[in-house]
């Protein structure tokens, strides 16, 4: 029981440095000078986190991290300051938790630990990333402000743990904590991916003046495969435009493919994405549907949006990439105004047709 009670600690002091090292510390601190728990039997090698000057710059550094989380951008630059000095300082306390004068114990113990904390350091940056990509900063404020309570919710369980010898509760709760995490985490990956994927385009791209519209019909071969799929009559391919997937029916968000457009197949077009495990080859029908093009902050959006039905498709390009997503909302309106009465929406510089059945 003693050493179930010593995992789950540890386990919890690494998970909790992930999220916030310096409230982690602090909280511990104080409460171990306070007395408000008495650690001399259990985990005296904690001890020293009571120390005053611990407590000063433990205080003083996550004052600095209270306000920093609160402002987009900021906080994702901080975050990357710290993928290091979170699993460090989360191999530190499990070590003083450990408490042992075997060094392979220790050794053992710092790369499980700071494992675990780059772990949930990880979720917690990639979750910024995403959550900056918001308008507004109040997303932000309601993220950081839940990471801080999480953090202290977690050191009320670790001291009710060790308080009442009880460790199944802290071993249920952090143990199902880190299989969330490593059953979401490919697909947050894959949306940091993509982000840093569109910054990085928007960084080092050509400006939009210089490039043209210019519409393509080669694939790679994986991809080209999977439209075969979508392709049985063999129809020859329009065009084929590389893009992001946002989450929609049947496509899952942030993959990396190809949207296209057959001839004699006017009302569809097709999505495809090579993945390593289970690839994705979806048809989509346009009746009914309203296009649009949407410039965001980091990207250009093609929208195909249902009017009929609550469902809603969105190919991310890269900014640079306006004439091409132009030259695709151009085309679709040609095509479709064939087979179905089109109306024009104005929105600044942006129109959207309406695609309904004649």
């Amino acid at each position: 029981m003693e050493t179930l009670q010593t995992l789950g600690v540890a386990l919890g002091f690494a998970s909790l440095a992930g999220v916030n090292l310096y409230l982690t510390v602090f909280v511990t601190g104080l409460a171990i000078q306070q007395h408000w728990i008495s650690l001399s039997q259990t985990y005296p090698e904690l001890a020293v986190l009571g120390h005053p000057a611990i407590l000063v710059v433990a205080g003083v550094l996550y004052l600095l991290q209270f306000f920093a989380d609160k402002v987009p951008w900021v906080d994702s630059l901080w975050d990357g300051v710290h993928t290091i000095i979170r699993p460090i300082g989360g191999a530190f306390l499990v070590v003083r938790v450990l408490g042992t004068v075997d060094p392979v114990v220790d050794v053992i113990g710092a790369l499980m630990a700071g494992g675990v904390s780059l772990m949930t350091h990880s979720v917690k940056a990639g979750t910024r990333l995403v959550v900056n990509h918001s308008p507004e900063p109040f997303s932000n404020i309601a993220v950081s402000v839940t990471e801080d309570v999480a953090v202290l919710g977690g050191l009320a369980l670790i001291k009710y743990s060790v308080v009442h010898s009880d460790p199944w509760l802290l071993l249920a709760v952090f143990g199902t904590i880190l299989v969330c995490i490593a059953y979401f985490g490919p697909k947050l990956f894959r949306a940091v991916r993509a982000n840093f994927w569109l910054m990085w385009k928007k960084v080092t791209s050509p400006s939009v003046d210089e490039l043209s519209g210019e519409l393509l019909k080669t694939m790679p071969v994986d991809e080209e495969r999977l439209h075969r799929r979508t392709n049985p009559q063999g129809a020859p391919i329009v065009w084929a435009a590389a893009c992001l997937s946002q989450g929609a029916k049947n496509i899952p968000g942030n993959l990396f493919g190809y949207l296209v457009a057959t001839s004699g197949d006017e009302l569809r077009v097709a999505f495809v994405a090579s993945r390593r495990f289970q690839s994705v080859a979806e048809v989509i029908d346009l009746r009914g549907y309203r296009v649009a093009h949407e410039a965001k902050f980091f990207s250009e959006n093609l929208v195909l949006d249902s009017l009929e039905k609550k469902t809603k498709y969105a190919f991310l390009f890269a900014r640079s990439d306006r004439a091409l997503v132009q030259s695709l909302k151009r085309f679709l309106e040609e095509r479709l105004c064939q087979v179905a009465p089109v109306e024009v929406v104005s929105d600044g510089a942006t129109t959207a047709p309406l695609l309904g059945v004649g």
